[in-house]
């Protein structure tokens, strides 16, 4: 994760599954190839949660900072809490353990994780009495791991967002004071605008939040279950510097639905998205790469059916000579309207959601005519579903075949209020879902060849890796079909 994929989000999606067809290191240099630190071990870009703690932590006085994990010998000496976050810890989080149910090879990420927790510098820093607290987006999986946590020697667990917490437990770590094992961060606890920091070094991609919390109550989500903050402009200006100042060229905006910034509710308002967009622009120029994180398939379309926003932003403010797309990551999910009434009502507002299939379909279309590159989801194996369910998902899929844009198949993983669900995994695997999953990368596979041609990795300087890529595509082509063989030979 201490990575900024060279440059590109997209092929983060990279290091969530296992090295095939490539030695480990290439795949490694693909997906998360090293970021440039300093002679402290202190990298120039780190996940954005990590900044935020690190910067609470030094705001309060603590003598605190991310270190690449190659330089940990440095600090044995004078560590005293050593702080762990993760998108994935253990590769349990979609999509990397679809690929590890599929292939049954563990992911890049869960390897790499271990890996680190068994280096000498951890069980020695250990034997001094180091304090081990653990964090971030995965901070869950530890539940499934309580061996490892017992092993390793991890005091204490935090789930969920950090901020106000942290000091409280720093200080009890220092003092020998006891830890708790597990802190859950409920909506009541979570910090409000005043109390989040800003960042105080730069982040991967220049990944820059701009909200926290989505309105829409999906079931299968977490994000969810937090209240809905908007981060003022000021503080996403002054974080943008911080990132430009780190020597990051460009910015990515931050939400679970970048279009709902300031937001009647779930539907898009066109001042304070065009006001963000505009600051965000003057700082980061004609050439800084730009990218939303995430948008809504309903909001999108609202915006320019209502108010051509998309097309504004994107012809008036983001698309330039050197900056020819914008990537963003969308959640289809299914294409069943009986499914999204039980899972994700909320999804499609505001449009009624027996309109799903249409409304996607309608997204997908606006952001293929103003060169919006989506990485789409769709999940396999909800609670309840039925073969009906995915044969609509995959005439749905059939239906954005003229779209430019990669879809990313995964399997469900109880999160949110469906956490005590059953997991899903290759031995459920129905007829529909095979249907399913080769209609996906057929579809991904065939746009992959597209983008890469046209839009992504132009600089000489990403020569190998375009090459690597490519070599990688022509193996994904040969292989689909003898996975799909052997999980039909497994389901007869």
């Amino acid at each position: 994760m201490m990575s900024n994929h060279h440059g590109k989000e997209f092929l983060g999606f990279v290091a969530t599954a296992p090295p095939i067809f490539l030695p480990e290191r290439l795949w490694e240099f693909i997906a998360s190839p090293k970021v440039k630190v300093d002679s402290m071990g202190r990298p120039r870009e780190a996940p954005y949660g990590m900044r935020k703690i690190e910067a609470i932590l030094q705001e309060k006085g603590f003598n605190a900072a991310i270190i690449d994990p190659d330089y940990l010998g440095k600090y044995l000496d004078s560590m005293k809490v050593l702080m762990l976050s993760h998108h994935d810890y253990f590769g349990y989080g979609p999509p990397s353990s679809e690929w590890w149910s599929l292939t049954g090879k563990e992911p890049l990420n869960r390897r790499s994780f271990i890996k680190l927790m068994n280096k000498p510098e951890i069980r020695k820093a250990k034997e001094k009495g180091v304090k081990i607290i653990a964090g971030g987006p995965a901070a869950w999986q530890w539940l499934y791991e309580v061996k490892k946590l017992i092993e390793w020697g991890v005091d204490t667990v935090v789930d969920g967002e950090g901020e106000k917490v942290v000091i409280d437990l720093v200080e009890r770590a220092l003092n020998n004071d006891p830890l708790p094992k597990y802190v859950y961060v409920g909506a009541e606890d979570v910090p409000s605008v005043d109390e989040i920091p800003i960042i105080r070094g730069g982040s991967v991609n220049g990944l820059v939040e701009i909200m926290r919390g989505c309105p829409r109550g999906c079931k299968f989500c977490s994000v969810t279950l937090r209240p809905l903050r908007f981060i003022p402009i000021d503080k996403i200006v002054k974080e943008i510097q911080v990132n430009l100042s780190a020597g990051v060229k460009g910015t990515i905006l931050h939400s679970e639905d970048v279009l709902l910034y300031h937001a009647d509710g779930v539907k898009p308002r066109p001042e304070p998205i065009l006001k963000l967009h505009e600051e965000v622009v003057k700082l980061v120029g004609d050439k800084g790469s730009f990218a939303w994180s995430h948008v809504s398939l309903s909001a999108l379309k609202y915006a320019e059916e209502n108010y051509k926003l998309i097309s504004r932003l994107m012809h008036e403010y983001l698309l330039t000579e050197s900056r020819r797309f914008i990537g963003v990551e969308v959640g289809i999910e299914t294409g069943s309207v009986r499914l999204a009434k039980e899972i994700m009502r909320g999804k499609s507002l505001p449009y009624p959601i027996e309109n799903w299939p249409d409304i996607v379909e309608d997204a997908f279309r606006i952001m293929h005519e103003n060169f919006i590159i989506p990485a789409a989801t769709v999940i396999l194996g909800f609670p309840g579903e039925t073969g009906d369910d995915v044969v609509k998902t995959i005439e749905l899929i059939e239906r954005l075949k003229d779209y430019r844009s990669l879809i990313v198949p995964m399997f469900f993983v109880p999160m949110g209020s469906l956490k005590k669900g059953e997991w899903f995994i290759r031995e459920y695997l129905k007829r529909e879902h095979v249907d399913a999953l080769l209609k996906i990368y057929n579809h991904s596979i065939y746009w992959a060849e597209d983008i890469m041609k046209n839009f992504y990795l132009k600089s000489p300087a990403n020569l190998p890796v375009r090459i690597l890529l490519k070599l990688f595509i022509r193996y994904a082509k040969r292989q689909v079909n003898k996975y799909v063989g052997k999980i039909e030979e497994y389901i007869r």
